[in-house]
């Protein structure tokens, strides 16, 4: 089998590379190049196949994604996060993927999963008030995907679940004005007594021990992997692909380049320059092999039926904090051997550079913490954590 969805979105790289400064300069992807990411099935390829889905080996997708991102960090990003949720709105009771996909199933879902959103018990379901920040993409989306707390009669959390949003019920507002991944559009969403049905629900404990109502209509192995696995490979892959993007950029300008300083000559020529592509072709090499061996690991654990260790989901999480700090290694070589050329607005190598650095920031890329994990892990002491 091949990957058909990715030789579909490299006939558009070029359109998406020329697009690439205005989409950091408009702050936001535009609508015709999420239009042809749709056509293209990069939506598709994680939606269960009830819903026009592909169910697609998860490596295909991250390797789309790492693709997209090479020629706009932006536009990567928005695709790997608007593309990994169908997978998780797949886990959701049967009901909740009839109202997502049942008229249109190429709705597209945006998300803010952290638990700010307060959940107030309600007949029939929740009343949910909040406001959610760095909702990428979310212009493009019909749905969101938030995180809240179930508050109790004494008025203290009780619980925390993810909660399924229509557009009907959230507001966005544009906040979004900042040095990297300009273009992803990240808005707040804000949503003010919106009633909340029971199947458009999910306790995140649930989640995380892999139990999803969605599961008894979507049985394959896709949907029986641990959200701490998916989701956060999803926020590191754009970042690996920025790094590769960046490093192809800078051996192309870099090649023919002359010096006019340090004594002149061909910058290729110059010893301590090709030790400097050395270094970041192995750094992004190492981030694309442990990930994608990973993600391989845990996929066909599910597709055997098998239960996946601990072990390994500590794994998965460990080499990926560890890929995107390889990513960030890779493009500082390369972003300071670059020269004052490399400074200019625009240009793709300080661009990537932007990007890939403001990626690094989502709590997903937490290194301390996911390494802190595998230590317990690894010293025999409980770790319980969502993202795991």
């Amino acid at each position: 089998m091949s990957n058909e969805v990715l030789e579909a979105v490299r006939a558009l790289l070029p359109v998406i590379a020329e697009r690439a400064r205005a989409t950091d300069e408009d702050r936001g992807v535009p609508a015709e190049t999420v239009q042809a990411l749709v056509e293209a099935g990069v939506f598709r390829m994680l939606q269960p196949k009830r819903y026009g889905g592909a169910e697609s080996d998860p490596v295909w997708f991250f390797e789309v994604v790492r693709e997209i991102s090479g020629v706009c960090g932006s536009t990567g990003w928005v695709a790997s996060v608007l593309g990994v949720h169908p997978w998780h709105v797949g886990l959701f009771d049967e009901a909740a993927q009839d109202e997502v996909w049942g008229d249109d199933q190429d709705a597209l879902v945006a998300s803010s999963y952290a638990p700010v959103g307060r959940l107030t018990p309600v007949e029939g379901g929740y009343e949910l008030t909040g406001r959610w920040r760095f909702s990428s993409g979310c212009e493009h989306a019909s749905w969101v995907l938030v995180g809240g707390l179930v508050v109790g009669a004494q008025g203290r959390p009780v619980d925390f679940m993810t909660v399924l949003v229509p557009r009907s019920d959230f507001l966005i507002e544009d906040v979004w004005d900042v040095i990297g991944l300009r273009g992803t559009a990240s808005n707040d969403v804000i949503v003010e007594r919106a009633f909340v049905p029971e199947h458009r629900t999910m306790r995140n404990y649930d989640q995380a021990q892999l139990r999803g109502p969605g599961q008894k209509v979507n049985s394959g192995p896709l949907y029986r992997m641990p959200f701490g696995s998916v989701f956060t490979t999803a926020i590191t892959a754009p970042v690996i692909g920025m790094a590769a993007g960046c490093y192809r950029s800078y051996v192309t300008a870099m090649r023919d380049r002359v010096r006019l300083s340090l004594g002149g000559g061909r910058f290729a020529e110059d010893q301590f320059a090709q030790v400097a592509v050395a270094r970041a072709a192995s750094e992004i090499d190492a981030a694309i092999l442990q990930t994608d061996r990973n993600v391989r690991e845990v996929y066909e654990h599910a597709v055997r039926g098998e239960r996946i260790p601990m072990e390994l989901r500590l794994r998965v999480r460990r080499d990926q904090v560890r890929a995107t700090e390889r990513a960030l290694e890779a493009i500082d070589i390369l972003f300071k051997t670059a020269g004052g050329n490399s400074l200019r607005r625009g240009n793709p190598i300080e661009r990537a550079w932007r990007d890939a650095h403001a990626g690094s920031v989502h709590v997903a890329n937490d290194v301390e913490r996911a390494l802190a994990m595998y230590g317990k892990g690894e010293f025999g002491l409980t770790v319980e954590d969502n993202l795991v």
